[in-house]
This record gives C-alpha cells, structure tokens and sequence, in this order.
C-alpha cells in the first residue's frame, strides 16, 4: 500500500474537524507525497520522517508531524504496520516571538478611516475575523455575542464556541481580509495582532488567565500565558514607580 493512497483514505473518513482534515491534506500534499507519496508504507523509516520534518519551519514541521503520526496510527490499526516510523522524531522548537501590537488607547484614538468601527469591533472583542465575518443578528442577544462558527464552516476548534459581552458598535466586514490589512499596515500591525490588544486590555483589567482564555476561544491555556506574560515598558515604569515608594 503506498502512503499517498492509504493516507488519503484514511483522512478522508477519519472522525476529525474538516479544518484539521484540510490542514492534513494540505501539510501531506505539500510537503510528503511530492517525494514519499509513491513510497510503500512499510518502506519509510524513522530517518525519513526526520528528514521530511526537519527542513520545515517548526509550526509547519508540527503540523505535518501530527499528519504523519496520524496516518501511521491508522496503518497500525488496519494492520499493515506493526510499527510507527514517526516515533522519536522531533521538530524544532516553536520560538514564542511577542508580536507587536496596539494598546487598547491606541485602538481608540487612530484614525482607521471608514473601517474604524470594525477594526476597534475586532480589539474589543477578540474576534478572529472570520468569526466577525460570519456573525448575523441572531448571534447578538443582550448584550452578548455567540461565537459559533467562521466564514470556514466550523470555529478553530471546540474552544473557539463562545459567548463575549458586546462593547462595541458592529459593522459588516468588507469580504477580504486585504482591506483591513491595508488599513492596519502602516501601524506596524495585523489583524490577528488586535486579538492580543483584546488579551492585553483584559490583563489591565486584572481578568483571570483561565477567563481570559475562555473569551478568547484559545484550546490550550499556555497560548494565552504567552500574552499575558509580555511586559511592556509602561508596565516597568509603573513598577519602578510604586517601588519608589516604598525604598
């Protein structure tokens, strides 16, 4: 049985969320069947799983690992290996780089032209935009937004289904992401940087981790550490200020 055949297969009926299907595919298709896609499933080593992996950057070496650990899994079950060659391979370490964003006070007092009232929804809110895109009334209820699903189908994952409380005025988003890109570019930031402006104004507030992970849909808790960890200047020369006080 060659890779690409079984691979496909497996993944096309595996009881998975279709974005994680699509990020398979496409990590596969990318990345593994140009070169091993013809190969028998008993011929790949633990060697070539390593060199597939190692040549990627780490978040894309880890999402083809787990393609990859995922199919051997089911080649074990279905009983044509009796061994995965994904065991003991490694990927490079993720490096968590801050990103660069814009304080809430920020936010407020640019001047976004016309899409103002989006790009200030978004901080507001911690809205990815393809949850913004995909809102409709019936999401709004008393003061409250449901987060149910994105412009894809289904929300990121399980954790993204949530209820925010509503701060700001909504507008419908423009249809590409392009507009607000070109908007947001000369502040040095992105999009998905106004997720962290959210994240940081809930960390002013003195909003606990694990709430602020639920209000930002994040699966996994160390996601949202990585931002409420980061220090800005501001913040040391507060600190300096009440240790004056007491020195």
């Amino acid at each position: 049985m060659h890779l690409a055949i079984f691979a496909l297969e497996v993944i096309g009926v595996l009881a998975i969320r279709e974005k994680t299907r699509r990020d398979y595919l496409s990590a596969l298709n990318c990345h593994v069947f140009p070169k091993y896609g013809g190969a028998a499933l008993v011929s790949l080593t633990k060697n070539d799983i390593q060199a597939i992996v190692q040549e990627l950057d780490p978040p894309i070496a880890a999402k083809t690992l787990a393609a990859l650990k995922t199919v051997f899994r089911e080649a074990i079950d279905y009983g044509h290996l009796e061994a995965s060659p994904t065991l003991g391979v490694r990927t490079k370490p993720i490096r968590n780089i801050p990103r660069k964003f814009l304080r809430w006070e920020e936010v407020k007092e640019a001047d976004f032209g016309k899409y103002g009232c989006q790009i200030r929804f978004l901080a507001a809110h911690g809205l990815r935009w393809s949850e913004a895109l995909a809102l409709t009334p019936s999401d709004f209820n008393d003061g409250r937004i449901s987060v149910t699903k994105s412009i894809h189908g289904e929300t990121k994952s399980k954790s993204s289904v949530r209820v925010v409380p509503q701060l700001t005025e909504f507008k419908e988003f423009p249809r590409s992401p392009k507009t607000l890109r070109n908007v947001l570019d000369p502040y040095g930031v992105c999009i998905h940087s106004l997720r962290h402006t959210y994240a940081y104004l809930l960390k002013q507030q003195g909003i606990h981790v694990t709430t602020a992970q639920r209000l930002l849909g994040h699966s996994d808790s160390r996601i949202t550490m990585n931002i409420y960890t980061q220090v800005l200047d501001e913040e040391i020369d507060s600190a300096a200020a009440l240790l004056r006080l007491k020195i």
